[in-house]
């Protein structure tokens, strides 16, 4: 058992370390920590599609929390779910306090909310009818609920299951277990009481699969628990090292320490309360996945079905073709070792299941969306320095997804005839209308029955992909590989139809489909949005883009008209074809992560200046700290890493250059305390809300003539100072032969200092 004495130290020290932490003085509001800026109710309306949730937890752990709800304007809670297995799709166990009269409907029934208090830390909600509270608070694989029910008469508490199978039961007057079978494994609480129970029914005695426990000599009731995902012995042995107590303001206290340790790591200066209010509940919510669920020297994997005993986190729950974009990049900066050992996890998946997942969750990959994006991951890391991970390994498996793999969506696994068809002919064809419902591997699986193949989108996005791999085969020992994943980066540009300047659908036999209205097909063609967005997909190689649309001058222009161009429709119709394409300023969509690196092209083109005005309209615009402050689904940090890194004043475009594009920081200061123990540091003189464009720039003193700088400028700590005005600086950056950022497909990373 030596193997296991590293992990549980040094798990122990981290949600340990506050133990003796006192409280301190509530403090003004000019005096603020930064977790007291975090909201987790922004965002939560779910303007088109999902809300955000309230979610309780520690940084990047098994154990998420929130109570369940339409969205943050129902008041009423249908139950906690014990833990969030894989964000946004599938919750373990459920549990409710009630009070009342126990009939028939305790079994459906609801906790109506009078008021509510939420926070990264901490949870409480009071009930409209009787005003009983309920608390929460979490460690990182376990967790305490206190209920204050006023009285001691018909309170109850209910614990069930979650639509999967399984059973719980009590063990005694203070114990209560649960087994839920969730897709493809199995999760499981152990829970205590402080009080005993004094009665026990079942909805159905021989299911057993919900319980009401009821505590009519109690007026305070506390009920702490363990997840695990191995057994319940173990859910208990994960209780017991994180909660051993029933002190339960202690467990809140460290709980907010911890968050205000990790979200101090940035501080800022200047910007509006409500700007720092949008700025650190974004930080927040990027730290809800991955999460590592190894527990305490063991863990469970859906990738081969057994436990493994190992010293080492082990990460799951990343849908990565919505976090390859900022989320990754951002945790890159500011915590490289989480990363390698994410990157580890990924790898692990691969040598146990056959395959590199495409979303790793908790239960198993699955293959939703489009592209083979660990790629763009991995390469992306191994260009910043992170290259403590077996490459050889990681490159074999992208390889395999690429050349062996099936490129469509919802699938995964050996590929199929249309794959054979797009390594043949260089993009993947689509299907026209009277073509739709064929047998040939061409069509989505029964929930998208009838529709495209989204060969448009996969095209382009595969190519990122390779062109991705190719920067990773001389590295991985494979360099003769490296011209053969450069040709297919290419393939963007087979379904680019010059004479319509746009990304076009094209038929088996080369032809381009006609007629196509690039503002309204989606999914037939397109992933989640339309050709206005995917006409700037290739960042990879811009370069050869802006040659396809006619040159500079042309490519800014259309550039220009992406923001202008009406939808030629009612938003409703727009939003019954393209429901994720939200958050629309003209044709450009701010709420879904296909669109995030565009308004940083200028940059590209020598109008850094159109960069800075868009992003700061779209910052002030579409995240306000309000209800309605996501624009589209935050999906579990992607959208929310775009904004911290946007508001810090810096993008990264292309994955695999280590490269930020310069946009227009929100604050006037901000400061990430970087690992090393060293601070990188961006100074913008004269910022406001007016004053939105850059005069000029210096780094480290010296002038910075360009609207951007490496990875390296971070690492090395330094300060990036600006000085802003309200009239734009249209010389500044102008210069694209000797000013704009890298991006081609013969680009070199590697020869980057």
């Amino acid at each position: 058992m030596k193997i296991l004495k590293p992990y549980i130290f040094y798990s122990l020290l981290l949600y340990s370390n506050v133990l003796f932490a006192q409280p301190k003085q509530e403090k003004t509001l000019n005096e603020a920590s930064v977790i007291d800026y975090v909201d987790p109710g922004i965002g939560g309306s779910g303007i088109v599609l999902q809300p955000t949730r309230e979610l309780v937890h520690l940084p990047n752990s098994i154990l998420r929390v929130f109570p369940m709800k339409q969205d943050q304007l129902d008041d009423q809670i249908s139950f906690f779910p014990l833990t969030t297995v894989s964000h946004r799709t599938e919750f373990a166990f459920s549990f409710l306090p009630l009070k009342g009269k126990m009939n028939d409907t305790f079994w459906v029934k609801r906790l109506t909310i009078l008021t509510e208090k939420a926070t990264p830390y901490y949870y409480q909600v009071e009930e409209e009818d009787t005003g009983f509270t309920v608390e929460f608070s979490p460690s990182a694989k376990s967790g305490i609920f206190q209920i204050d029910f006023k009285d001691a008469k018909d309170n109850y508490l209910r614990l069930g299951l979650n639509g999967g199978s399984g059973n719980v039961q009590s063990d005694g007057k203070r114990t209560i277990t649960g087994t839920e079978n969730i897709t493809g494994m199995k999760a499981f609480f152990y829970a205590e009481t402080d009080q005993d129970m004094d009665g026990l029914s079942y909805q159905n005695n021989k299911e057993k699969n919900r319980l009401l426990a009821r505590f009519n000599n109690s007026t305070l009731v506390k009920l702490k628990y363990g997840i695990s995902y191995i057994s319940i012995a173990q859910a208990k042995i994960n209780l017991h090292t994180e909660i051993p107590e029933w002190d339960f303001d202690n467990i809140k206290i460290k709980a907010k320490n911890i968050w205000n340790k990790k979200l101090s790591q940035i501080t800022v200066k200047g910007g509006t309360f409500a700007q720092k209010r949008t700025f650190y509940t974004s930080l927040y919510r990027t730290y809800e996945r991955m999460v590592d669920i190894n527990e305490y020297g063991q863990y469970y994997s859906a990738y081969d079905h057994q436990i493994h005993k190992s010293d080492k986190p082990f990460y799951v729950d990343n849908w990565i073709w919505d976090l390859y974009i900022a989320q990754e990049p951002l945790h890159t900066i500011l915590d490289p070792a989480m990363e390698l050992e994410k990157i580890n996890s990924y790898i692990a998946m691969y040598k146990q299941s056959g395959w590199m997942p495409a979303f790793a969750l908790a239960t198993g990959d699955w293959p939703a969306m489009t592209g083979n994006h660990a790629a763009s991951w991995f390469a992306d890391a191994w260009s910043k320095g992170i290259k403590g991970f077996d490459v050889k390994t990681a490159y074999e498996g992208l390889k395999k997804n690429s050349l062996q793999g099936t490129l469509l969506p919802w699938r995964n696994g050996p590929a199929t005839a249309i794959d054979s068809f797009y390594n043949a002919k260089g993009y993947l064809y689509s299907s026209r209308p009277e073509e739709r419902g064929s047998k040939d591997g061409v069509d989505m699986d029964k929930w998208w029955e009838g529709r495209g193949n989204e060969g448009v989108s996969i095209t382009l996005e595969w190519s990122i992909c390779d062109w991705s791999i190719a920067q990773l085969a001389t590295a991985a020992g494979y360099p003769e590989d490296k011209p053969l994943f450069l040709k297919r980066a290419a393939w963007w540009s087979n379904v680019f139809n010059e004479e319509e300047g746009m990304v076009w659908p094209k038929d088996k036999n080369g032809n381009w489909i006609k007629p196509y209205n690039p503002k309204l097909l989606g999914r037939e063609y397109v992933t989640e949005n339309n050709s206005y967005t995917y006409n700037w997909t290739p960042k990879h190689d811009l370069k050869g883009l802006f040659k396809k649309m006619g040159g500079l001058q042309r490519t800014e222009a259309k550039l220009d008209q992406l923001y202008r161009e009406d939808l030629s429709l009612p938003k409703f119709l727009f939003w019954l074809n393209q429901p994720d394409a939200s958050g629309l300023v003209g044709q450009f969509v701010m709420g879904n992560e296909p669109s995030y690196h565009i308004p940083y092209l200028y940059n590209y083109t020598g109008s850094p200046w159109k960069t800075q005005k868009r992003i700061r309209m779209l910052m002030d615009t579409w995240f306000p700290d309000n209800v309605f402050g996501i624009p589209g689904d935050e999906d579990g940090g992607g959208t929310c890493a775009f904004v911290v890194l946007s508001m810090m004043g810096f993008f990264p475009v292309t994955p695999g250059i280590p490269v930020y594009n310069i946009g227009s920081p929100s604050f006037t200061e901000v400061s990430i305390n970087l690992p090393s123990g060293k601070k990188f540091i961006l100074k913008a003189s004269n910022n406001s809300k007016e004053n939105v464009y850059i005069q000029r720039a210096t780094l480290n003193g010296k002038l910075l003539p360009k609207p951007w700088f490496t990875h390296s400028d971070i690492i090395k700590g330094g300060v990036i100072e600006l000085v802003m005005g309200s009239r734009p600086n249209k010389v500044w950056g102008s210069n694209v032969a000797a000013a704009a950022p890298p991006s081609a497909i013969d680009f070199d990373p590697a020869l980057m200092k």
